[in-house]
């Protein structure tokens, strides 16, 4: 991923809390020889003072032969994207059919090294963990060895710890771009009312501001 200094994160605290609230993306591990990598999507729980996120899946899985073969996988998270028309960014003195076409997104990646968890006890505690962090208004029973309802399901599924070991962020909205031109990308986005033009508006906004 191609990171130009005006879309890097301003600090960690940017990607860290971006990253607390878009919790699904793609875990991709390394393939056999000649094939392509394995993607699996998914939910997950990022928990920064612990530096790893974790996950779980069906015990079924093709992912796990390409998980034991190489633990070094990567977890890639993309939204808050939109499509810019080319108008919205030709610079003032240039006609607006002039303008470049482009895309603004935030992008997170997480190198990690996988481990993963069998010992039923271990995957009721991150079971617990994920649970607590999408569901803190409770609702459901936890998860106990042995026990209903959830403890005869443990064993068909097998859980992932990604203990972090590196990071690439990117937040690309219009950076580089005069504050004429971030301006009217925010008013055509507030216009337009897409499904993600507010969250990307904000980032325009926000960065804008820093």
């Amino acid at each position: 991923m191609l990171i130009h200094p005006w879309d890097a994160p301003r600090d960690d605290a940017e990607w860290q809390e971006w990253l607390a609230v878009h919790d699904f993306g793609q875990l991709a591990v390394s393939g056999p020889p000649g094939e392509p990598p394995c993607v699996q999507p998914l939910h997950f729980a990022y928990d920064a003072g612990r530096g790893e996120a974790v996950t779980h899946l069906a015990r079924a899985n093709p992912l796990w032969r390409a998980v034991e073969a190489n633990p070094v996988v990567l977890l890639s998270v993309v939204d808050d994207y939109v499509y810019v028309p080319g108008p919205w960014q030709a610079e003032p003195g240039v006609p607006p059919e002039h303008g470049v076409p482009t895309s603004l997104y935030a992008s997170v990646q997480l190198r990690c090294h996988a481990r993963v968890v069998d010992d039923p006890a271990q995957k009721a505690e991150l079971l617990d963990r994920q649970v607590g962090h999408f569901q803190p208004e409770g609702g459901s029973a936890r998860v106990a060895v042995g026990e209903a309802p959830y403890g005869r399901l443990l064993s068909g599924i097998r859980g992932l710890r990604l203990e972090v070991t590196g990071v690439r962020a990117k937040f690309k909205y219009a950076g580089k771009r005069s504050d004429a031109v971030r301006d009217r990308i925010a008013t055509g986005l507030a216009d337009r009312g897409g499904a993600r033009d507010a969250a990307a508006r904000e980032h325009v906004l926000r960065r804008s501001r820093a």
